[in-house]
């Protein structure tokens, strides 16, 4: 197994108190093995994102579990270990990808640093790859490549730095490829032009891919198992097809019945009923009982976990297997 994250726990300092970002959060990830990771906003989903590539702020904590890669624990390793990790096996794409670059550096130059510094950490010798940064250029679909190495950021759309960071990443050559909401800060076109391409470079090279978004239905276009995400928790977690067509969890539920159906019949778009608990004081039990339907007593006063339902895992109180 490529990632295996057991009984994980995050906790942020603030000065209104400690935010439990992430609560005993279990998921695995096999080689070239796709996962979308879907829930609303403060759902915990950039936590367990930065939290794999080990770059928490400073007032973020490890307060539990741990984060296996390739089988070796990562909160063990020091600085430079991780280092020689980041980039080389885990590769994160930010939601604003501009504030990964250096405004004040040509892209072309930023890429050649990066890859000076993989080939000293591989202990080779750094010779010319201006052959292969070129290809990875035209293989993320990048127009002009000779060009666009020669700009700035602020020269570029925001689709063709997406591009870059993603040509910058496949230079790279990591085994994981982490992208935090990659398409929500594009409009429609740009957004089913980088899922495409997500789809045809997960083909071409291989790579295990951890997809963050909102948005369920991008999921169901770029992942084999999507993992749905409430309040620092996974709920559900499975097949693609299972989880959108026969969803277990009343929130994963709520999630798909979301999904515009493209008639204008529908009428105005559907949403799930409350909002997303503060996770300074989250709700005792299961953490989506006060928006839930089927809300039982059981609910409200006992956490269940995550149970094998055929080909998915769920943690509700509703199917019997729990009690």
């Amino acid at each position: 197994m490529l990632l295996e994250i057991q009984d994980l726990s995050v906790t942020y300092r603030t000065e209104q108190g400690n935010v439990k970002a992430l609560n005993d959060v279990n998921l695995a990830v096999g080689e070239k093995e796709n996962i979308a990771v879907v829930g609303e906003s403060g759902s915990g989903k950039s936590t367990l994102g930065i939290s794999i590539a080990k770059i928490l702020p400073a007032n973020g904590a490890y307060t539990g579990g741990d984060i296996l890669l390739n089988g070796k624990s990562v909160l063990a390793m020091n600085d430079t270990q991780i280092r020689s990790i980041r980039g080389g096996v885990v590769f994160m794409v930010f939601q604003d990808p501009l504030n990964s670059l250096n405004p004040v550096k040509k892209v072309g130059n930023q890429i050649v640093e990066a890859l000076q510094v993989k080939f000293r950490r591989e202990g080779r010798r750094y010779e010319n790859a201006s052959e292969d940064i070129i290809k990875t250029f035209e293989d993320v679909r990048i127009p002009d490549p000779e060009a666009i190495l020669q700009r700035y950021p602020h020269e570029l759309s925001g689709g063709q730095i997406q591009r870059v960071i993603l040509a910058m990443g496949l230079l790279l050559r990591p085994k994981l490829l982490i992208a935090d909401e990659p398409t929500s800060a594009v409009d429609v076109t740009l957004q089913a032009q980088i899922i495409n391409l997500l789809n045809i470079l997960k083909a071409e090279y291989g790579l295990s891919v951890i997809f963050i978004t909102h948005d369920i239905s991008v999921a169901y276009n770029v992942a084999d198992k999507i993992a749905v995400m409430y309040a620092g928790d996974i709920v559900e977690i499975g097949p693609t097809e299972e989880v959108i067509k026969s969803p277990l969890h009343p929130y994963t539920q709520g999630l798909v019945s979301c999904i515009p159906s493209g008639s204008k019949s529908q009428g105005l778009l559907k949403t799930v009923p409350g909002t997303t608990p503060s996770l300074l004081h989250p709700p005792s039990g299961c953490r989506y009982h006060p928006r839930c339907p089927y809300a039982m007593d059981i609910c409200k006063t006992t956490d269940p976990e995550l149970i094998q339902i055929k080909n998915s895992s769920v943690a509700c109180w509703l199917y019997p297997k729990q009690k």
